[in-house]
């Protein structure tokens, strides 16, 4: 349930998680965030932890009040050099693709959200073990060629109901698709937006 009304500020560009934050029934603006996110051979949590601090910082020093969200989403693959971010194109979203295809793979979802009033901070992690199907190489070229992969980490959205990738979800959906719900939840709870 709402409680009091603050400003709810989510620093993120990403629809599907303008789209997941609107579950809570909460009035809250978009504000994108110009922090330069970091892309360094640390693990996936302290990656994915010190990119949403850096977004949510970024657009709270733009505020005067409220509670900002940032969150950032990485996806890992076992025995694989680094992490695997939005790709920089096709032929980068095909190489991820191919890298996940029949494959069990991680998503991490960092999550920080500050109290500017309170001078709060909470920041976690969430992890969803995901299983894609095994595609054919003309699957994946279909795919690839759809533009479906455009902005999303590993190039895929386990959302997309046209394509069908993913075979099974062990853990939060809601993370994969770029929002952990119950991370936020625990978070708004905390600040008193939510009861």
């Amino acid at each position: 349930m709402p409680a009091r009304s603050r400003p709810l500020v989510l620093a993120s560009a990403s629809p599907r998680r303008h789209a997941l934050l609107k579950a809570f029934g909460l009035p809250f603006r978009v504000v994108v965030s110009d922090a330069q996110e970091r892309d360094a051979h640390v693990s996936p949590s302290t990656l994915v932890r010190h990119n949403a601090v850096l977004k949510a910082e970024a657009v709270a020093r733009t505020l005067r009040s409220g509670v900002v969200i940032g969150a950032d989403t990485v996806v890992t693959v076992p025995n694989a050099s680094h992490c695997l971010g939005k790709p920089k194109d096709a032929r980068d979203a095909l190489r991820m693709v191919k890298l996940l295809s029949g494959r069990t793979h991680r998503v991490y979802t960092g999550v920080c959200t500050l109290d500017l009033d309170r001078r709060r901070q909470w920041v976690d992690v969430a992890v969803t073990r995901v299983t894609m199907r095994a595609l054919s190489d003309a699957e994946m070229r279909r795919y690839v060629k759809t533009r479906a992969h455009w902005d999303k980490a590993g190039a895929y959205a386990v959302q997309d109901l046209e394509h069908l990738l993913i075979d099974r979800i062990d853990g939060s959906l809601s993370n994969v698709i770029g929002l952990p719900l119950g991370v936020v939840e625990r978070h708004l709870k905390a600040t008193g937006i939510v009861r």
